[in-house]
């Protein structure tokens, strides 16, 4: 598959690296430039080169946004629309500043920017270095460590589940994005907490 990673920092650069482990394509952007990004696709290898973030989402049937929340407007909705976005990011208002949702989640506001994007919430929840060295391939799924997907498109996060086996992880589904995205959101008892996906069951049910 061909994915578009919208951010270098630990999480974009460590699912950068975990994507081309898989034999996937990824093309790195970031607010920077492409020479900002030479060491890290020189790790990542042939698999990987760096460009803009416009040429990022023009070449992915995925794009994962792995920016500071606050930025979420700088994005070229217009080069978005059809694809399938997997939102990493997580609204922190003393770095982003103070934006309004009113009842939406942080990711509702993000669909309602991009408009004809197909948007999911997941890899927002793990801290970067368990993403790093926790993915377990030969593992059966309910051992492996949770990874947690919430949106309204049903095939888009079949898409983006299918990446997370992938990678060594299982997918957890939470739900749409109004109550799922909630439930992923930082201090939510599922956030930053590794749990294999028999753990997360369990969580999630005492919740619902």
């Amino acid at each position: 598959m061909d994915i578009g990673i919208i951010g270098s920092g630990k999480i974009g650069g460590t699912a950068a690296a975990l994507f081309t482990r898989t034999e996937h394509r990824v093309v790195v952007g970031n607010s920077r430039g492409p020479a900002s990004l030479a060491s890290l696709v020189r790790e990542l290898g042939p698999q990987a080169r760096a460009s803009t973030v416009q040429d990022a989402c023009i070449f992915g049937e995925v794009v994962l946004v792995a920016i500071p929340y606050g930025k979420y407007q700088t994005l070229p909705a217009e080069r978005l629309e059809g694809k399938i976005v997997v939102d990493a990011m997580n609204y922190y208002p003393q770095r982003d500043g103070q934006i309004e949702l009113g009842d939406l989640t942080s990711t509702e506001l993000l669909a309602q920017f991009l408009g004809g994007a197909r948007v999911v919430k997941a890899f927002n929840t793990m801290f970067y270095q368990t993403l790093a060295t926790r993915g377990q391939p030969g593992t059966p799924l309910e051992d492996r460590l949770a990874l947690f997907v919430a949106g309204d498109d049903a095939k888009a996060k079949d898409v983006v589940s299918r990446l997370i086996e992938q990678i060594g992880f299982a997918p957890i589904d939470t739900g749409t994005h109004h109550h799922g995205g909630r439930l992923q959101q930082p201090g939510s008892p599922i956030y930053n907490r590794p749990m294999t996906a028999r753990e997360a069951w369990t969580v999630l049910a005492g919740l619902r």
